[in-house]
């Protein structure tokens, strides 16, 4: 265990904590292995005695940074969809065109669902508890309006050219940009078997791609 500060486990035993870098550190190395421990064996097979185990901490110090099992799950949950909404909101197209915004803002999603394969299981692992505990998050009821910023103010520059529907919903083509995105990771293995094609073949890459910006376009394209 990291040296530290002393601090006060829930059972009243003094715990050993790691300070300043180390504890940030420390921190993030827990939330990366229980990422991938929700992601695997879901909310009730993941075991915070098998996470402490791959960790350079023990089960205390996790119970100390986040209080519990579910403390703990939904700190992975927050930190996922903290990471993609973050990538969004980052986002420069004020100086593209808006076709070309959108396009880029559809790639964003499509690079990281792709690379983020963990996250499209949390997201469908919380589904089957009917967002329960993304329900009990404060930082995540935070992160709705921010992420539709960019995407509002591409729609609303399309508009403004001639070029983009006037009654189109931000969030029908949120929609439309994160279903794919997700289809295209979650199913891979179910959608392989029956059609034989992998949709996460290299080969087939940049043509789904682009044709999720082409879809999205036509859609949004004035009639």
């Amino acid at each position: 265990m990291e040296g530290g500060a002393l601090g006060a486990h829930a059972s009243g035993a003094a715990v050993a904590t790691p300070t300043g870098r180390n504890a940030e550190r420390t921190r993030s190395e827990i939330l990366a292995v229980a990422s991938h421990e929700f992601a695997d064996k879901g909310y009730a097979g993941a075991r915070v005695d098998e996470i402490a185990a791959k960790t350079r901490t023990t089960k205390r110090m996790i119970y100390y940074y986040f209080g519990g099992k579910e403390q703990l799950y939904i700190a992975v949950l927050e930190h996922a969809y903290t990471g993609i909404r973050a990538l969004e909101q980052q986002l420069d197209v004020e100086h593209l065109d808006p076709a070309q915004a959108i396009r880029r803002l559809a790639a964003v999603t499509f690079d990281h669902h792709e690379a983020h394969p963990d996250f499209i299981r949390l997201v469908s692992i919380e589904n089957i508890h009917r967002a329960e505990h993304l329900a009990r998050s404060d930082v995540l009821a935070g992160l709705a309006n921010p992420a539709l910023d960019v995407l509002t103010r591409i729609l609303e520059r399309g508009r403004a050219e001639g070029r983009f529907r006037a009654d189109v919903d931000p969030i029908d083509v949120h929609i439309l940009i994160s279903g794919f995105c997700v289809f295209r990771t979650a199913n891979r293995h179910t959608f392989n078997a029956i059609f034989k094609r992998d949709m996460l073949d290299p080969a087939r890459r940049e043509h789904y791609r682009t044709m999720l910006g082409d879809v999205v376009l036509e859609y949004l394209a004035a009639r």
